[in-house]
């Protein structure tokens, strides 16, 4: 695909120098005769629309990586993006505001997802569909009917929780919102990783800030909410919805999120057994810290 995109855009081909290689997709800078580089990123589904989302990002005014040339071809992506170079610093909390209200309140892509309260409140049946057919192919079986009882209660209390997921800021949701994700260079920033966005609550992507390594933190996402209102978030941000306070909610709804999105990858992205454990403690960890704060 590298080879085709180079021709249709009129590059030679280029020195490839891998960067970063997942299970699912993987990033190589590129070095052209002449001495201009650029960036290759490769995927699979379900990550083959970052090109389209990439550019409507970039038409909204928000600061993307311009993409030079793409393909998507049964089921894979290839797509080359301008280098940005060298990150100068690591993004600071100030940074990651400053960059969620420019995503908040930009015009979102109209084919992206949809992550409403009824989507919302789904995602628990959504991840029990998951979990019985890992069982009927022999997996996760073994002491794993805490994942199946907790999932069973957030599904009871899922609608209600639910209430207010298109109270604002509502619209385009990065879904991989980290520090990792800003690139700062002494040109300013750029957004990066697009491929999982979608039109939902932006609080979800203020509760992916901090990541889901450390435990919750509803105090510190709670002040990272008041600087994104400070810096012109959506003047919602800190109400209550769904009974509860806006960080529990928030906090709780991303790692059911990140659950669903856990058990799914596990049975049809990576479908690899011998990784099962991995995610099965994760899972477990993340939908401990749904119930404690969703409190279904």
């Amino acid at each position: 695909m590298l080879a085709e995109i180079c021709a249709d855009t009129g590059r030679p081909q280029p020195t490839r120098n891998p960067m970063r290689v997942w299970a699912l997709s993987g990033v190589e800078r590129l070095a052209f005769p002449g001495g201009r580089t650029a960036i290759y990123k490769y995927a699979a589904e379900p990550f083959t629309t970052e090109d389209r989302i990439l550019r409507a990002a970039q038409k909204a005014g928000v600061p993307v990586p311009a993409v030079l040339g793409a393909i998507a071809r049964e089921d894979h992506l290839g797509m080359i993006i301008e280098d940005l170079g060298d990150e100068q610093r690591t993004a600071t909390d100030a940074d990651g505001v400053v960059a969620a209200v420019a995503l908040h309140t930009a015009h979102p892509a109209h084919f992206l997802p949809v992550l409403d309260g009824e989507a919302l409140a789904a995602l628990p049946g959504l991840a029990l569909g998951h979990l019985k057919r890992l069982r009927n192919k022999g997996r996760w079986e073994g002491d794993t009917s805490d994942i199946g009882e907790m999932l069973d209660a957030l599904a009871g209390a899922a609608t209600k929780r639910a209430e207010g997921a298109t109270t604002g800021p509502w619209g385009w949701v990065h879904s991989e919102f980290h520090p990792t994700s800003l690139h700062i260079t002494t040109d300013g920033w750029r957004l990066l990783d697009f491929a999982r966005a979608f039109i939902g609550p932006g609080l979800l992507d203020l509760a992916s800030w901090h990541g889901t390594i450390s435990d919750a933190d509803p105090d510190r996402l709670r002040d990272f909410m008041a600087g994104y209102v400070a810096a012109g978030g959506h003047r919602d941000t800190l109400a209550e919805r769904g009974g509860l306070a806006a960080e529990a909610w928030a906090l709780g709804w991303h790692r059911l999120w990140a659950v669903e999105w856990f058990i799914e990858q596990a049975l049809r992205w990576i479908n690899d057994p011998s990784k099962d454990e991995v995610y099965i403690e994760a899972v477990r960890r993340h939908l401990t810290t749904a119930v404690e704060l969703l409190e279904p």
